[in-house]
């Protein structure tokens, strides 16, 4: 079973129809929508500030959301993307964003809608990071500028398929 744990006052708030894993940890002021799935040792950090997630958002496997004491949040739009062993700290990921394999996006950077962080990126503090593009290396910079469309397919493909996932574990429960 997953931990779920009140931290200072905070209790987690879990939208409808969201696959937990058993054991991802979430912890504190933490927000997360409907249509949501946090992976296999996922750990979603509230403790120290909050973090809100949109809807239908995957966190997956190995994943670390946590923020700076009373310097910095998260925020996820709806349908985010958040890859295998990625760190989020105090960052702002805007909708239909997909942040790459094991990426670092830090403190007070934003993501763009429909933006790609690219795998093993790092993505430093204060970064903004237009709509529709793919940003890479270390440290991250900019790649290139995506067509809208091509970035919604490919960005919502990812993110649609994460619910089909998600439902193949509610089946089982």
């Amino acid at each position: 079973m997953a931990i779920i744990k009140s931290v200072r006052g905070f209790t987690p708030k879990i939208g409808k129809d969201c696959f937990i894993a058993d054991n991802a940890v979430i912890v504190g002021d933490v927000e997360i929508g409907d249509g949501c799935s946090i992976w296999f040792g996922a750990v979603i950090r509230g403790d120290v500030n909050s973090i809100r997630i949109g809807n239908h958002v995957n966190i997956q496997d190995g994943a670390v959301l946590h923020t700076l004491y009373e310097k910095s949040t998260i925020e996820l739009g709806d349908y985010v993307s958040v890859g295998h062993n990625v760190t989020i700290h105090g960052a702002k990921v805007n909708d239909y964003a997909l942040v790459g394999m094991g990426s670092t996006v830090l403190d007070h950077a934003v993501v763009g809608e429909g933006a790609i962080v690219a795998a093993g990126a790092l993505v430093l503090s204060k970064t903004q990071i237009e709509p529709n593009t793919i940003w890479a290396g270390v440290p991250a910079k900019f790649v290139k500028q995506m067509d809208e469309k091509q970035s919604k397919e490919i960005n919502q493909r990812i993110a649609h398929n994460y619910e089909m996932y998600a439902g193949w574990y509610k089946e089982n429960d």
